[in-house]
């Protein structure tokens, strides 16, 4: 029996994707090779003082991929497997995202190898408090913001506010996703889910998919697979029929009573514990069918291995970074399963991240309305254009997309005389 096959890093998903695309615009060698390295790259060491008097010492990245089209901007994640692959491939992504929305940034990425769960309130701050000082050199509101990404939130980025402004005087513009109490925008919490939430309402009316009354699975019950149920449920009028965490899920036939969910899950109880459904496994969520299934959780969830001959539903929506190896979307394209890419479907987060650091800029507040309204503006015209160039090149929505960031990077490249 052969060993089972190690999972595709998230270097090599992006690499393949890009080489696709790279081909569908005759992208030069020179250009090919310019546009997948990293502009810089810094690994850190992190000694923190537990609460105990020990001290521990994590490894914390930064990994700024491009900045020919503004200040690089990208998250920040906590997560015992996060390493220079993963990050190098998340900032590659949010360099294409950022092009595909056609707004002013770059593309960077943030990661430090831990368990946040394992940590003490006190021992996050200091974790977080320690990699601010050891990256704050790259860091700044014209030359790279992060934001929230897994494991992080809001108060993280209040923390790094906190530790970069102590050094450099008060910087808001230096993070986004920050409490609107410090300079945070109005919906920026909501607005990956927002975001995913737009892009599936403009694809259900051009492809005559179902959103209100459509059937909707979602993995990952996260910041962005909460909100996306919130806002389905109350503004879309879809049904959704499962979703699930790390302890697995809930399905119910009729919908889920969402509001009920999020109140349990406010509780810090694990979603499988709801009594509003019947419990399910995190393998069983696959396989139910659906209209629209989002895996919003982590990434290489959906795998030729795993489960891309048996999802059982019309649409993908990539809530999550690079939850599709490019195997299982070849499978998916072969089996007349539709797929909304990541760095379209989920660039809600880092769109509302450019609104806020424009605010702060400004010291001046947009409404909630107007963030909503502005937020569906670029979502949908970006959603539109990749709409266009799949069907004029006959090509997935995944390779549509990535053609026309590829373009945008290239010529931001060539302007300034690369």
């Amino acid at each position: 029996m052969s060993p089972p096959r190690a999972p595709m890093s998230g270097k090599a998903i992006v690499q393949t994707h890009f080489d696709r695309a790279a081909n569908l615009i005759s992208l030069e060698s020179y250009m090919r090779r310019l546009l997948l390295c990293p502009f810089r790259e810094v690994t850190v060491e992190l000694p923190v003082r537990m609460d105990d008097g020990r001290i521990e010492v994590f490894t914390g990245y930064r990994i700024q991929h491009n900045g020919a089209r503004g200040p690089c901007k990208g998250g920040i994640r906590y997560h015992p497997e996060a390493d220079r692959d993963e990050v190098l491939g998340l900032a590659t992504i949010m360099t294409w995202k950022t092009a595909l929305m056609d707004i002013p940034f770059g593309g960077a990425k943030g990661g430090v190898t831990v368990d946040p769960k394992k940590l003490s309130k006190l021992e996050l701050e200091r974790l977080t408090r320690r990699f601010t000082q050891r990256i704050a050199i790259v860091l700044g509101p014209y030359r790279d913001i992060p934001a929230p990404d897994v494991a992080t939130n809001a108060q993280v980025m209040a923390w790094i506010l906190d530790e970069y402004s102590s050094r450099q005087g008060y910087t808001p513009a230096v993070v986004t996703g920050k409490p609107v109490a410090l300079g945070g925008s109005l919906g920026r919490e909501e607005a990956t889910g927002r975001g995913v939430m737009y892009v599936m309402d403009s694809y259900a009316h051009d492809f005559g998919v179902p959103l209100k009354g459509g059937r909707v699975v979602i993995q990952g019950f996260g910041n962005v697979g909460s909100h996306l149920a919130r806002l389905l449920d109350a503004e879309a009028g879809a049904k959704v029929l499962a979703v699930s965490d790390v302890s697995g899920g809930i399905y119910n036939d009729k919908g889920l009573d969402i509001p009920g969910l999020l109140t349990h899950v406010g509780q810090g109880r694990p979603v499988s514990e709801w009594a509003g459904g019947k419990r399910i496994t995190n393998e069983d969520l696959w396989t139910i069918p659906c209209d629209w299934l989002v895996p919003a959780a982590l990434g290489g969830v959906i795998t030729k291995e795993a489960n891309a001959r048996t999802i059982d539903c019309k649409v993908v929506v990539e809530g999550a970074n690079e939850p599709t190896t490019p195997t299982a979307d070849l499978i998916l394209e072969e089996r007349g399963i539709a797929l909304l890419p990541d760095f379209l479907a989920n660039a809600g987060g880092v769109t509302v991240s450019y609104y806020e650091w424009a605010q702060n800029l400004q010291q001046y507040r947009w409404t909630h309305e107007q963030v909503n309204r502005e937020l569906k503006a670029t979502i949908t015209k970006a959603y539109l254009t990749v709409r266009d160039l799949a069907k004029e090149k006959a090509v997935a929505f995944r390779t549509a997309a990535y053609g026309i960031a590829l373009q945008r990077v290239a010529d931001a490249e060539r302007l300034r005389g690369n």
